[in-house]
């Protein structure tokens, strides 16, 4: 919640108040956020040598450190060089903290309902959006932006370090996922991968591109919309109602991990998230043409219940096509490079905004990619002789 919040859902009430604040244009704040996503992402390719070197307790509490001293800089944040200096230290939170960590932290607790588990733990993520933007908007009202920021931050480290501290352990591996894994006829498309695979083995697998493609261009057009989601209906809504639609967004991805994960181990994942990014292009291109604010309220609405899926996809595919010694690697190696990839888009959106006047042509092309994300999910390994060989 804390991470999402403040490092992903946060950065449009950062962008809108540092607008209003300094006068900073927009394409100088969203680069800076844009930056940050890079440096997480990249970072996150080494999140499995991590967790092995350090453990997962010590590497949270990392990312909690790094996040925390983000945002008491951003409370301070006076010149551009600190403002990317706060979203530097964000990115070693997103390292700590990310989904990389949680998902194999589940994937050693959880067998059968591996993908109940990741939906209902990942709703943390969304709830992100549900509390700390709002409650930061509400705050940044009453007390002003520093004193909300320091305030916020304190509440954070008075949850986050107890919890833990006191509650987060990994238990010893166990042959349940392995046996579960070699009963499932879906793994034998990408058995020709070995456990012991490397990176650059990895990057040669059809399979591989397959899951990191389509995510990284259907994040890249959502991380551009959440960051820059307040500035884009602002005009339309005023403030409070963009950051109660934000809300509303944010809402309706907990309740559609909830729906996925109460089926989503009996449905194939690839075919769920070509659904799901077409049906958030539809509530694209309804949001760049609506004027009406209930409309605009159910565009987001609609475009909010795919958006924690795209979170909770990925490990589920992984686990069905990749070997389970694997697991670590691959995901963080995919997610390190969606990661990359999505972290152009508050830079990208931004900069199609300056150069056009508004956000209608930046929306038609998030729609775009959304749809090039559907199709390519549906291109999969057929046959083992797909893949490379380990020799």
């Amino acid at each position: 919640m804390f991470l999402f919040g403040f490092g992903l859902y946060g950065h449009a009430v950062y962008l809108a108040e540092l607008q209003r604040l300094r006068g900073w244009p927009t394409a100088l704040i969203s680069t800076a956020s844009t930056l940050s996503f890079l440096l997480g992402s990249l970072l996150a390719v080494f999140t499995n040598e991590a967790l092995a070197w350090i453990g997962p307790k010590r590497l949270l509490l990392a990312g909690m450190s790094a996040l925390a001293a983000s945002t008491t800089l951003l409370a301070f944040t006076t010149t551009p060089w600190q403002l990317y200096t706060a979203y530097m230290l964000m990115a070693f939170g997103w390292m700590g903290m990310g989904t990389v960590v949680v998902a194999t932290i589940l994937s050693r607790w959880f067998d059968h309902r591996r993908g109940l588990a990741i939906s209902l733990a990942f709703n943390g993520a969304t709830f992100g959006g549900i509390v700390i933007s709002p409650v930061l908007v509400l705050l940044v009202g009453t007390i002003g932006f520093t004193r909300a920021m320091l305030t916020a931050t304190a509440a954070m480290v008075a949850c986050l370090l107890p919890t833990v501290i006191c509650l987060v352990r990994v238990p010893a591996p166990a042959n349940a996922w392995s046996q579960s894994h070699a009963r499932n006829p879906s793994t034998s498309q990408l058995k020709a991968i070995p456990a012991g695979q490397s990176r650059w083995l990895l990057l040669r697998s059809f399979g591989f591109w397959t899951i990191s493609v389509p995510f990284a261009l259907a994040l890249l057009a959502q991380v551009g919309f959440i960051v820059h989601q307040i500035a884009i209906l602002e005009p339309t809504m005023g403030r409070s109602l963009a950051a109660f639609a934000v809300a509303v967004t944010t809402t309706m991805a907990v309740i559609g991990r909830l729906c996925l994960g109460l089926v989503v181990d009996r449905l194939d994942p690839r075919a769920a998230t070509a659904a799901s990014v077409v049906t958030q292009a539809a509530a694209l291109f309804v949001i760049s043409q609506a004027a009406d604010t209930t409309i605009l309220f159910v565009a987001c609405a609609v475009y909010g219940f795919s958006i924690g899926n795209l979170i909770t996809l990925p490990p589920l595919i992984v686990h069905r096509e990749f070997e389970p010694a694997a697991f670590g690697t691959v995901l963080g190696l995919s997610t390190g490079i969606g990661g990359v990839i999505s972290a152009f888009g508050p830079a990208l959106v931004g900069l199609i905004r300056e150069a056009t006047g508004g956000y209608a042509a930046a929306l038609m092309l998030c729609l775009m990619l959304k749809l090039t994300a559907a199709v390519f999910v549906l291109l999969r390994p057929r046959r083992a002789a797909d893949l490379p060989s380990a020799s």
